[in-house]
């Protein structure tokens, strides 16, 4: 069995112990585990034509959603061998389903690994905005002391109403970390959850324009899927408070990005947070790189130490039972070939 792993490069960094499980040099420590039951690992960083000629003759092939290989019509028929493709995390969207089904190419993922770290990453890009921490720690860190204008877009978060769109097992620990704020919250997703779980997440169901309409917060927590592409564009955002905050920790591409840009420079926004962008790696010159009030990361919400833990035991997990000819964990099944 051939596994091809897809992965950032190494950092020099990184702790000088330890490093980083996730990166393509350390691949989340399964080199001993393959090589000892006689298969091949192959790691790269490439995700252009060096990595089409690994893939030709690969079985498996392991991406990451923070450094994706976008699987389409031509790579997977290219890719003769290939039975099954791991995402290393959570998010499968770069493989398009109906393309891999067609291909006899099972797609799974490491379902549940991240949320907990997710859901803590969107409570702090909330604060970030609300607070205005970025400005005030640029304004720290180049030695002035500017406290009226920093203090002056600062808010308290008691008090606000924030809209959760899409209450997925993210979402849910999202409002559940937001509950101890004292904040009014909405809820929108495509299954109502009951008013049992509703009155534990403290949270109350709206319709989407209606949570648009009177959300001071807006956090987007859904998958990117048919009717979610650019779900955020300008005619959505107009409908938002003048002034609202929007935090988007799920994929890049359920908001318009140009629509993201004039929305900040016009004052429609307030604030846009995020840590998914489209496409990834995002390019230097990406606008949101340089647009004003952003409070933007790197794709690494859902990597912290915990959570690589996490995904490299669900990955050996899902590698022995496909090398042993065993069914896949129903729960990280994302698309069976018929």
């Amino acid at each position: 069995m051939k596994v091809v792993y897809v992965s950032y490069p190494a950092s020099d960094r990184e702790p000088a112990e330890g490093g980083v499980p996730a990166s393509a040099d350390n691949a989340l420590g399964l080199r001993p585990h393959l090589e000892e039951g006689g298969h091949t690992l192959v790691t790269t960083s490439d995700t252009g034509e060096d990595l089409d000629r690994e893939l030709a003759d690969a079985d498996v092939l392991l991406t990451t959603p923070f450094w994706p290989v976008y699987l389409d019509e031509d790579r997977m028929k290219n890719a003769s061998n290939l039975r099954l493709v791991i995402t290393a995390g959570v998010g499968s969207d770069h493989t398009d389903p109906e393309t891999a089904k067609q291909h006899g190419i099972t797609v799974a993922e490491v379902t549940g690994s991240n949320v907990v770290s997710v859901a803590e990453h969107n409570v702090l890009q909330i604060l970030a905005l609300v607070r205005n921490f970025v400005p005030a720690h640029d304004e720290a860190r180049s030695g002035g002391w500017d406290v009226a204008a920093i203090s002056a877009p600062a808010h308290d978060l008691e008090g606000k109403t924030v809209g959760i769109v899409g209450l997925g097992a993210i979402g849910a620990r999202t409002a559940l970390r937001l509950k101890g704020f004292d904040v009014t919250m909405l809820y929108y997703a495509n299954h109502r959850r009951s008013p049992a779980e509703e009155a534990t997440l403290g949270v109350r169901y709206a319709r989407l324009d209606t949570l648009v309409a009177q959300s001071d917060v807006i956090c987007l927590a859904l998958p990117l899927m048919d009717g979610s592409q650019a779900l955020f564009g300008p005619e959505r955002i107009r409908a938002m408070k003048k002034g609202a905050w929007l935090v988007n920790t799920a994929r890049g591409a359920i908001v318009d990005t140009d629509a993201v840009v004039e929305a900040l420079e016009s004052g429609q926004l307030a604030g846009y947070a995020g840590d998914t962008w489209y496409p990834q790696p995002a390019p230097a010159d990406h606008p949101w790189r340089s647009m004003p009030h952003e409070a933007m990361t790197i794709h690494y919400s859902g990597m912290t130490r915990e959570a690589q833990e996490r995904i490299a035991e669900g990955v050996r997990e899902m590698l022995d039972a496909f090398a042993d000819g065993r069914d896949m964990p129903a729960d990280y099944l994302m698309v069976a070939p018929d």
